[in-house]
């Protein structure tokens, strides 16, 4: 009997095992194309589920500050600019590649062998991030249940607090060079850029540290399990578990709900903050007459519309291959790339305007400038918000909404993580996998579960800014040039163009115009530059104020060159195994591999039946791009 283990894993990295050997490894249904891997149930499972997973947190938190920071209005236009020449065309790259051959991440590089350390390094990219989304969940959760209170537990200063807990900010005004203290909106004649305001905390933001994280002083003292959270993150990991449990076909119908629901509370908020007094300056200093248009001269502004434009959309992470990846061979993926990422903008605008129409209320009611209440990240979600919601009538239903929000936009994101990781592992092993996707997937769940135990102690704050720190960030940048530069220069933008009419039909040279010149220029260069602005940008890692110790950077420094060490040691690792010269064994490692093709025989046609791919395995193909002519990719 073969026994399994590191010879396996060489299989899934190394040898890649040939699809025709593959057995069903998820639930089927008997109108599926593919009977083998299974297919989503309908068209707009796929959307919605793909939607679910462009649609994070970042829309929510990220955005409307963003927005807000750089120039408002104006920022609109260098961020759809982005979203035309990177976010759609990657997008749409990514769905097409993950289409054509029915494979995860990994598998999906047998198109160009020396580069499947990409795929590695995109699942180990996911399965890292998986484990902190899967806290913030936890967080959602428990501010969730937080909100079943009346009052609001954060909405004052209560036993929790300290003497530094201020239920409205203690403002100074300076008139006529004379500093006037505890200033009052009962004292309107200040003007407001007079104002400023004395460093206390506010109740919400007691309550976020004391209470609800129970956070230490630093990542050095750990402290013990903070259970409330240990308790919020099992049922969290339980929540996906159950949804994923046969692939899917279970969450493609949870996202019925999960990813329309956040929808219906956005529009609710956006009409209740609209009908309350100093909404109006709310949505003027994030997308109205406050808009800033001498601001689209800054360089920083266009590099943030970019990066957001990038990780907004979850480009480099593997999720958009793999969901793409049980479509039908011939859905219209050019279309759904429009859809989804037009969508996904569409909805960071409208989620601006429901969270700046709130926090306008807010500093109309302490009567100080909007800029003052305004935050990102954490901040934003489990602090600014939450006080603003705390000062209106019926407080305990809107903050429900809101974090029932958070929860359904963050468990739409994790579906597709767990979704990677077991794709791959069912594709790379699927003798060992049989049958058993509900165990897998249970599996997966618990794992994330224990390791994200460090994330719940009282440092767990600083380990999840850790992780997102260094692999939610820069890492991606590369991974996403390797990507695109194994697809468009090595394995040839030419090639995959005709692959892609394989599935769509033909289309004119002057279709293709547009995509060549993103493919091969315009998104390539753009990621170069954000990369490099990264890299010479880097900043200590801290959390409000408090920095990592040198052994919690080197951690993450090791953690990022650990995810794209694979890139070279895969490479390297084939190389050596290779037969021939050392240009034989490049060039062949550099042309697909003769299990490159669609997963079904009747999709393959001319291009790849299996008489050709034995010819191209033997004497190669003459037509396909390598590394020696890189400059025929144009023609």
């Amino acid at each position: 009997m073969r026994k399994y283990g590191w010879n396996s894993f060489k299989d899934l990295i190394l040898r890649n095992p040939a699809v025709v050997d593959q057995d069903p490894h998820v639930d089927v249904d008997v109108g599926d194309e593919n009977n083998e891997r299974g297919n989503w149930a309908s068209k707009r499972e796929y959307i919605l589920s793909t939607i679910g997973y462009a649609v994070g947190l970042g829309n929510i938190w990220r955005f409307p500050y963003l927005a807000y920071k750089n120039g408002g209005g104006a920022f609109l236009i260098p961020y759809f600019v982005m979203l035309v020449v990177t976010g759609i065309p990657l997008f749409f790259l990514e769905s097409a590649f993950g289409q054509f051959c029915s494979q995860g991440p990994i598998n999906i590089w047998r198109a160009v062998p020396i580069l499947q350390g990409v795929g590695v390094a995109m699942v180990l990219v996911t399965l890292i991030v998986s484990i902190y989304y899967n806290v913030i969940i936890a967080y959602s959760l428990y501010y969730m249940f937080a909100s079943f209170q009346s009052p609001l537990p954060w909405s004052s200063c209560f036993s929790f607090s300290d003497s530094n807990c201020s239920s409205t900010p203690v403002v100074h005004c300076n008139v006529s060079g004379v500093l006037v203290a505890n200033w009052t909106q009962e004292n309107s004649t200040c003007p407001l850029t007079n104002m400023f305001t004395v460093p206390v905390q506010s109740p919400s933001e007691q309550y976020w540290d004391r209470v609800a994280l129970q956070r230490s002083s630093g990542l050095d003292e750990t402290g013990p399990v903070v259970w409330h959270l240990a308790l919020c993150l099992l049922l969290s990991s339980l929540i996906v578990a159950a949804a994923l449990i046969r692939g899917i076909k279970s969450s493609g119908k949870v996202v019925y709900f999960t990813a329309t629901f956040p929808y219906v509370v956005i529009l609710i908020l956006l009409i209740r903050g609209a009908t309350l007094e100093g909404a109006r300056d709310g949505i003027e200093f994030y997308i109205g007459s406050m808009s800033n248009l001498t601001k689209l001269t800054e360089a920083q502004v266009w590099k943030d519309a970019a990066t957001q434009t990038f990780f907004s959309l979850s480009i480099g992470w593997g999720g958009v291959m793999t969901l793409a990846s049980y479509n039908n061979f011939n859905n219209n993926m050019f279309k759904d790339a429009f859809i989804v990422t037009l969508t996904n903008a569409g909805t960071s605008v409208l989620a601006g305007f429901a969270i700046f129409s709130i926090l306008g209320h807010m500093a109309h009611i302490y009567n100080i400038p909007v800029g003052n209440v305004v935050k990102e990240g954490f901040g934003l979600a489990f602090i600014a918000y939450p006080d603003a919601l705390s000062k209106l009538p019926v407080a305990p239903l809107w903050s429900f909404l809101f974090f029932f929000m958070l929860l359904t936009v963050g468990l739409d994101s994790q579906f597709a993580g767990i979704e990677v990781i077991t794709t791959c592992l069912h594709d790379g092993f699927p003798k060992i996998f049989k049958s058993k996707r509900a165990l897998l997937t249970i599996a997966t769940s618990a794992i994330l579960y224990l390791l994200g135990l460090p994330c719940v102690t009282r440092a767990g704050i600083y380990w999840v800014t850790l992780i997102d720190h260094f692999v939610a960030s820069w890492v991606l940048l590369f991974v996403a040039l390797f990507e695109i530069i194994g697809v468009s220069y090595i394995y040839g933008g030419n090639r995959f163009i005709k692959d892609i009419e394989m599935m769509i039909g033909n289309k004119s040279f002057a279709f293709w115009l547009w995509w060549r010149a993103c493919w091969f220029f315009i998104s390539p260069c753009v990621i170069v530059v954000i990369l490099v602005w990264s890299l010479l940008s880097i900043v200590p890692h801290e959390y409000d104020g408090v920095q990592s110790p040198v052994w919690g950077s080197a951690l993450g420094w090791c953690m990022a060159l650990f995810i794209l060490f694979w890139i070279p040691g895969v490479a390297l690792y084939k190389l050596i195994r290779a037969e021939g010269g050392p240009w034989k064994r490049l060039k062949s490692l550099c042309s697909p591999a003769e299990e490159w093709h669609p997963y079904l025989d009747v999709h393959r046609g001319e291009r790849y039946s299996e008489e050709r791919c034995r010819n191209r395995k033997s004497h190669g193909d003459k037509t396909k791009v390598n590394v020696n002519v890189i400059s025929s990719s144009w023609l």
